[in-house]
């Protein structure tokens, strides 16, 4: 089976080394690949533009001191067609104004070297905390998020950001919870994929992070209003409207979403029933927390299946997001034995290296200047996470029991 194939490479020292260096070495090459392509070096001088491209233009309009402008879809895509030189496929920015804050240093630097130390840097950090998380399982979880983590490199988006951040909210919940209100306050970033992790400290009456993330959340408003005004808050508002419009007209990649909802809308289903999909699985992930809370073997458990339900309640999820679910994975592996028959974890297994090698696919096909819109592409990612929701849950309702004290944190030696 699968997982007795994976799980192999764990005990053996010699094989877990080897697909270590192999895949951290392939990782290395992909980066400096995409290096010389961002940089338009040799043969990309006319390329698309690509996720981090985007960022790049929203850190030179902080510097320019006109921020609210990304927010106006005419405007921005009259940026991004003058930084590719001619038309480009258009990119809708909808992240918070303390997200263009946190780019604004790489506009200091050349497209290329940005891309670079921003990547290497969120990387390195994503890697270190899921190696302290994993243990023994580092090599395992490695393998299995090979495809994710190639995706996010690919693109240069944030994954390995937000994966970190809520990676670091774990570490610290129990003993340092100051820390981990923190990074969970980071996560303003990118909000929609924290919901979930929010909900778990409501439930485990986690005051102190909640109310530092809470603090965080504001603090950063605040420098925001007073850095770009007002006025960025009803543009930012403004975007999140129509960025709802482009999404039910199906104006966005789909097919490389992990969405309930782009899954069904891929499936030739309206708009709106995708949408009743969306919450229905919204709603069943945010059960299978409580849950989980309330019957998890162990802590750490409980909160590795929240971590892995945060990219399931979005209908905007991409598969750059599956670093985070790697958290998740890497926090429940060493109870997984015990929990799940070896054909379970093989299921585990296989939809998410599913849902990362579908989306590696289809960033190949843009690569080769294939449209994959002018084809049959079904949201394959989306169909994978609903059908390791329903396996996640079907885990902690038979087979967890209940838990003997209040849940408690993963600590620094999981």
């Amino acid at each position: 089976m699968l997982a007795e194939t994976l799980e192999g490479v764990q005990f053996s020292p010699s094989k877990r080394a080897t697909y270590l260096r192999l895949v951290l070495a392939a990782l290395a090459a992909v980066i400096a690949f995409k290096t010389f392509w961002f940089a338009r070096w040799g043969g990309w001088t006319n390329r698309e533009l690509a996720d981090f491209d985007a960022f790049h233009i929203v850190a030179q309009r902080v510097w320019r001191g006109d921020l609210d402008q990304v927010y106006h879809f005419g405007a921005l895509l009259k940026m991004q067609m003058e930084a590719a030189g001619g038309t480009t496929g258009f990119m809708p920015w909808t992240y918070p104004p303390q997200y263009g804050l946190l780019l604004a240093p790489f506009a200091l630097l050349p497209v290329g070297v940005a891309y670079l130390l921003f990547t290497t840097a969120t990387l390195a950090l994503y890697l270190a905390v899921l190696r302290t998380i994993s243990g023994a399982n580092f090599a395992l979880a490695l393998v299995i998020l090979f495809p994710a983590l190639v995706i996010t490199i690919g693109s240069g988006q944030n994954g390995f950001l937000t994966g970190a951040l809520i990676a670091l909210v774990c570490l610290n919940l129990e003993r340092r919870p100051l820390l981990a209100g923190l990074a969970l306050g980071a996560m303003v970033i990118k909000p929609h994929l924290a919901i979930v992790v929010g909900v778990y400290l409501l439930a485990t009456r986690r005051w102190v992070a909640l109310a530092t993330a809470a603090v965080v959340v504001l603090a950063s408003s605040l420098l925001c209003t007073l850095l770009f005004g007002w006025q960025i808050w009803a543009a930012w508002l403004g975007a999140i409207r129509e960025s709802a419009s482009y999404l039910e007209q199906g104006s966005y990649p789909l097919y490389r979403m992990i969405s309930a909802y782009a899954a069904l809308c891929k499936a030739g289903l309206p708009a709106s029933i995708a949408f009743w999909g969306q919450v229905t699985v919204a709603g069943l992930a945010l059960l299978a927390v409580l849950v989980g809370t309330a019957r998890g073997t162990s802590s750490r458990f409980a909160l590795g299946i929240t971590v892995m339900l945060s990219v399931m309640i979005s209908p905007y999820a991409y598969d750059y997001d599956l670093p985070m679910l790697g958290i998740g994975l890497a926090l429940i592996l060493p109870d997984l034995a015990g929990l799940a028959s070896p054909r379970e974890r093989s299921w585990m297994y296989g939809l998410i290296l599913l849902a990362g090698a579908y989306g590696l696919l289809q960033s190949a096909r843009l690569a080769a200047q294939v449209d994959p819109s002018q084809h049959f592409t079904p949201a394959i990612g989306g169909f994978a996470l609903m059908a390791l929701l329903l396996l996640l849950l079907k885990l902690l309702w038979s087979r967890a029991q209940p838990a003997p004290a209040r849940p408690q944190a993963a600590q620094h030696h999981v």
